[in-house]
């Protein structure tokens, strides 16, 4: 076997082939000269993603699963597999921009004492993500995309929750990084175990970062190592079961632990909490669909009506139309 490399990066991938493309050139781009291994864990996509990786990049140890195990399995598959002193865990919908990876073995080698060391996360658009953050609290479940915090926008627990006073410019200890490029020292792993799979999708990066704070690893934010994230681009293919998910992950991490933070006669309010606000989130995902679908009927009737059907002459243009109808609105998506 080969010398155990400096880095390894763990990508769980699920139908975004072209996505994952764009990730993988970035890293190899970053990666020149560097001791690294990249370790793709496909959950059992079928958009091409496997063929597309084994045939442009051999280089990576690709892992096929059978069935969609979830993000949180399918990354400790890779952790299992990874050799290196450190691991990134690195989603496919991202762009390493140049230096990130050193910025980030850098900032690790200088800060022993950080377990865990998050990215600076950018939006396509350049505009930053709040991807350092406190833990959630009551008051920040109360007015996180919630009918309250549109009451009131600019209330404390939102912003303490966002750490809306930092302006991501230096390095500093948070609560918990974002899992979409979350260094990990592999002693972290060591001494208090992998992700923890009860959380299929969601809030596994808050947890594993609470937990690695309980063991006494600090956790910090590199403004240095920068990567654009395009944000859901797995989940939106499935939007209202990721919802779902995404919420009880949430109960999942109050329940263990938040147990001696909170009386034990809140959790009935929190869960209730918890439910009003994934309600919420799906009579907008609704209504967006149904937006969505009288804008279609719009306009297949706007583009009906330029050819009569009954006449003869033009019924074939009028066919025409009507199959290009499904084509674009096919397109539009993509």
């Amino acid at each position: 076997m080969s010398e155990a490399p400096i880095l390894s990066v763990v990508i769980v991938s699920w139908n975004v082939r072209e996505d994952l493309r764009e990730c993988l050139r970035s890293l190899w781009r970053n990666g020149e000269g560097l001791a690294m291994e990249v370790i793709v864990v496909d959950n059992a996509s079928d958009d091409g993603t496997a063929e597309m990786v084994r045939q442009e990049f051999p280089q990576v140890r690709l892992v096929v699963n059978e069935r969609n195990l979830g993000y949180t399995k399918a990354n400790n598959i890779g952790i299992r597999l990874s050799r290196g002193k450190f691991v990134l865990l690195l989603n496919p919908d991202t762009v390493v921009h140049d230096g990130a990876l050193r910025a980030l073995l850098a900032c690790a080698e200088a800060h022993p004492e950080a377990g865990i060391i998050g990215a600076k996360l950018l939006n396509p658009d350049g505009s930053i993500q709040r991807s350092a953050r406190s833990f959630p609290d009551i008051g920040a479940g109360l007015f996180r995309n919630t009918l309250l915090g549109r009451l009131f926008p600019n209330n404390p627990f939102v912003r303490r929750y966002l750490l809306t006073d930092f302006g991501y410019d230096a390095v500093r200890e948070v609560d918990w990084v974002s899992g979409a490029a979350m260094l990990v020292r592999r002693e972290v792993f060591e001494r208090i175990g992998l992700l923890d799979e009860g959380f299929w999708a969601y809030c596994e990066d808050v947890d594993f970062c609470w937990r690695a704070r309980q063991a006494g690893f600090a956790v910090l934010f590199c403004p240095d190592a920068i990567i654009t994230h395009k944000i859901g681009r797995s989940s939106d293919q499935k939007l209202a079961a990721c919802l779902i998910q995404h919420h009880k992950s949430m109960w999942r991490f109050y329940l263990k632990n938040y147990r001696r933070r909170y009386p034990i006669w809140s959790f009935p309010l929190i869960g209730l909490g918890i439910l009003l606000r994934l309600t919420g989130a799906l009579l907008r995902v609704a209504i967006h669909w149904c937006q969505l679908a009288w804008q279609r009927r719009r306009k297949a009737i706007a583009l009906s009506s330029l050819i009569a059907p009954d006449d003869p002459t033009e019924e074939k243009t009028y066919r025409h139309f009507q199959s290009a109808l499904p084509r674009a609105e096919k397109g539009k998506r993509r």
